[in-house]
């Protein structure tokens, strides 16, 4: 489990932001142009970003929908973590390139809000990391299990609400905009 340091050194966490993952994804366009503002000012302030890719039998690796989109582009030496499970630390090394960047703190975007990034949100939290959560860029598709109402935009209100509320002992979580994040 990681021990939360005093220093404040967040890392930009950037989720399966993948051509087929968010083809048809909710407002993909604005999320999208949100996620590549936030990656220039992280980059200007010196935090580091982390880039998470899925795979699967429908999503596989090296194929032209697993890329990450073209309106974003990992730099050379901007850790990418491959991953086949939600949560991005599970079965990956994602805990080991926080540790080497010294993160203390990490600030989350992505797709499938449900689904990945939730996962990837709970997971930080059980790992001991204090998580931001940006409220509008993350997105997901839409989908009804089981005739729930469940919308994009009622998915992205639960885990926005969950990144407001959420306390565990010893830190917590929160909920910012865009025009909020990396300002400081």
């Amino acid at each position: 489990m990681h021990k939360n340091k005093a220093a404040d050194s967040p890392v930009f966490l950037v989720v399966d932001v993948q051509v087929d993952v968010v083809a048809a994804a909710y407002r993909r366009d604005d999320v999208v142009a949100n996620i590549a503002a936030l990656v220039d000012r992280a980059r200007a302030k010196g935090i580091p970003v982390v880039w998470v890719r899925h795979q699967n039998a429908r999503l596989r690796a090296e194929s032209p929908g697993w890329q990450i989109v073209p309106e974003l582009a990992p730099l050379d030496g901007e850790p990418i973590v491959d991953k086949r499970f939600g949560d991005a630390f599970a079965d990956t090394d994602l805990g080991e390139v926080l540790e080497r960047l010294n993160a203390d703190r990490i600030v989350l975007c992505g797709a499938l809000t449900e689904n990945c990034v939730r996962s990837t949100f709970n997971g930080a939290l059980y790992r001991g990391f204090p998580v931001t959560l940006i409220t509008d860029a993350h997105t997901t598709v839409d989908r009804r299990p089981s005739g729930l109402d469940y919308s994009p935009a009622n998915a992205i209100a639960v885990l926005n609400y969950q990144a407001e509320s959420t306390t565990l002992p010893g830190l917590a979580s929160q909920a910012v905009s865009t025009a909020e994040a990396f300002t400081g």
